[in-house]
């Protein structure tokens, strides 16, 4: 019940529309049991036609009444099922209940009487009209409203867990695949709508409908009721037990369609892998796997829940039939029931039949639904490893210092990625970190934006250790472009103007101008306008770093953050990249991993790293000097290792290698 419990605090904000839902509900299932009671008159237009001709209202009680005490003097006449309640109430089994029942049939035979059979026929018409016209407004106002309630509901859910997915730490999806996460927030919440569905509108109104028409039922006859309540606690036990059974199975049907997602995504990103390997039919056949499991699962939860829906319908019928059995003897033999009231009696009792069939489905649903909201309050459940503190400082600038002061750090699992890291990046210096793969170059850079925090010592910005600070105000310092340059489905507009809300169309050109792009960007086909394609692959690879650079360049940030990636680009574009790049360095603190000589060369210092640790920190002609790691890196490349110009140990899969780490 826990999740039931927490998706109502979901429905909470909502709670006028629910209630005005379940009244119409409610009122729904009263004129469900209204419409019955018109059996009443109908069947005694056609076949009692006297009864309704009025001579006066008081005058039609008084001839009912009449009827009633004397059952033995006519019993051809309509007043045969009255004389048989007040044979009955001789026998002095339920007196009051019965001369209710005389009231109600006198009065309603009253309410339909006419001067003819054929006007009394008329207002039987028009009342049933009536009945079903103001039962079917109601239906469609509870359908409108409920269903008004469960998007609302859905939205709220997707927003939440959208939230909360795009602000934990990284770790979190270094643990996680992509699609799974992709079908919590689609599937998932889909089948979360389900379990709403089913218990505000299939359980409250079936039930309710159920219990109205059992409430008849008993009121007419509770000799006849208690064959009903014979049948439904075995029902009851039925739809318990299986819907018990497909919670289980609807767990693991949900964590296929996970993996069914999550080799679709991987497959169609890494197309170009896909192909280039020629591995289209492992992924086909990966895929297939994952699908005919699917399949497997699915087939065997809907058998059992289709299952449901014809073992409580047979249980049923076989009350049904007992009923007429035994209905039948009472009306035919004992007289104890007249047959217009038993008539009422087998439809309440036939009534029953549809809502405890939709109560089965609506089980199914539930389970189906809470074992989906399990999965998505996992999600709203997990705490992000970086939050900021009570009281976290808000940032206005950068104007002095950022310090690593003895930082050790590691991952959940593994040895310590770095190790007594102490180093200083003043305000407008430019630093460039080297080192082979795995040396621990991203990560240490990944601390000063709060990717991660480290575990042990601290980083600190103007002297305030990060983990005090506010995050947002600490990031809105930074600029950021990555190995992989990362662009949206979007224009080149949007893309430029990523993280800078309220950018001019004007600032957004002069920035592409300052990285070299406005060229490329002017001969696209609508400019600016230009959608790039998902994660831009409508650009070369050139294009892509030039738009991330100019979109750095727009957000003006004091501190940058760079991991250079030109080794796969052609001379041309890598002079048009290495330009835009100086423009993007000036007058900024910028903490980078280098791949050029260039670029090793331009810094202010260098920091050569190694097992996680710092080796080396100096110039480029005071390393050279030193004949340490830096010296043999520089002398591998120019010894043929590195050709152009890159550093040989420095590949553009390095930060797939320190990812890798993680």
């Amino acid at each position: 019940m826990r999740p039931f419990i927490r998706l109502l605090g979901f429905v909470r904000p909502y709670w006028r529309r629910l209630l005005a839902a379940l009244v119409c509900m409610a009122v729904f299932a009263v004129l469900s049991g209204v419409s019955l009671g018109m059996i009443l008159p109908f069947v005694n237009v056609l076949f009692e036609r006297d009864a309704l001709v009025a001579t006066g209202s008081t005058t039609t009680v008084a001839d009912v009444t009449e009827d009633a005490a004397d059952v033995t003097e006519d019993a051809a006449d309509v007043t045969e099922s009255v004389g048989d309640v007040a044979g009955l109430l001789a026998v002095g089994e339920n007196e009051p209940i019965d001369d209710l029942k005389v009231d109600i049939r006198a009065g309603i035979l009253e309410m339909f009487a006419s001067d003819s059979p054929e006007r009394a026929l008329g207002k039987v018409c028009l009342a049933l009209l009536l009945v079903f016209l103001i039962r079917g407004l109601f239906g469609y106002l509870q359908t409108f409203l409920m269903m008004t309630l469960e998007q609302r509901v859905v939205r709220d859910l997707r927003d939440r867990l959208f939230e909360k997915l795009s602000g934990l730490s990284l770790s979190f999806f270094h643990g996680e695949q992509t699609g799974t996460l992709i079908s919590r927030i689609t599937n998932d919440v889909t089948l979360v709508r389900g379990a709403l569905v089913a218990s505000f509108v299939n359980l409250f109104r079936e039930s309710l409908l159920t219990l109205i028409y059992l409430g008849v039922a008993i009121w007419i006859s509770w000799r006849l009721a208690i064959i009903t309540f014979v049948v439904l606690p075995p029902i009851m036990f039925l739809i318990a037990k299986i819907g018990t059974r497909l919670r289980k199975r609807s767990t693991r049907i949900q964590e296929k369609m996970a993996d069914i997602t999550s080799t679709l995504q991987e497959t169609i990103s890494g197309v170009r892998v896909v192909q280039a390997f020629g591995m289209e039919e492992y992924e086909r056949r990966r895929f297939f796997a994952h699908t005919s499991e699917y399949f497997r699962r699915f087939v065997r939860m809907e058998a059992l829940g289709a299952l449901a829906g014809p073992l409580t319908e047979f249980m049923g019928v076989i009350g049904v039939v007992v009923l007429l059995w035994y209905g039948g003897r009472e009306v035919l033999l004992s007289d104890t029931i007249s047959p217009d009231w038993f008539l009422i009696f087998l439809g309440a009792a036939l009534s029953t039949m549809q809502p405890l069939r939709k109560l089965s489905k609506a089980n199914n649903q539930l389970q189906m639904g809470l074992a989906a909201a399990e999965r998505v309050f996992q999600i709203l459940d997990t705490e992000s490893d970086i939050q900021n503190v009570t009281g976290a400082e808000v940032l206005d600038g950068f104007s002095d210092v950022i310090r690593y002061e003895d930082v050790t750090f590691r991952y959940a699992t593994g040895d310590d990625v770095l190790e007594s890291v102490d180093l200083t990046v003043s305000k407008g210096e430019i630093v460039a970190v080297v080192g082979p793969s795995g040396a621990g170059k991203s990560t240490l850079l990944d601390l000063v934006p709060r990717f991660y925090d480290p575990t042990g010592g601290r980083v600190t910005l103007d002297g305030h250790d990060l983990r005090d600070v506010d995050l947002a105000s600490l990031r809105h310092l930074m600029g950021i472009v990555t190995q992989e340059t990362i662009l949206f489905n979007d224009s080149v507009l949007a893309n430029i103007g990523y993280g800078l809300e309220g950018a001019s169309r004007d600032d957004v050109e002069a920035a592409a101008r300052a990285a070299n792009a406005h060229e490329f960007i002017s001969a696209m086909p609508d400019g600016y306008d230009t959608v790039v394609g998902e994660r831009g692959t409508r650009l070369s690879g050139g294009e892509r770093q030039r738009l991330a650079i100019a979109r750095a360049i727009l957000k003006n940030p004091p501190i940058l953050i760079f991991d250079e990636a030109t080794s796969s680009l052609d001379t041309e574009s890598e002079r048009l990249v290495q330009e835009a790049i100086e423009h993007l360095f000036e007058g900024r603190t910028v903490l980078i991993i280098a791949h050029r000589l260039s670029t090793v060369r331009n810094a202010d210092r260098i920091v050569a790293m190694e097992a996680g640790r710092v080796v080396e920190k100096g110039t480029h002609d005071e390393l050279i000097a030193r004949d340490g790691l830096y010296r043999r890196l520089h002398d591998l490349q120019f010894s043929g290792a590195g050709t152009n110009g890159e550093l040989p140990e420095q590949t553009a899969g390095d930060e797939t290698d320190d990812a890798g780490e993680r």
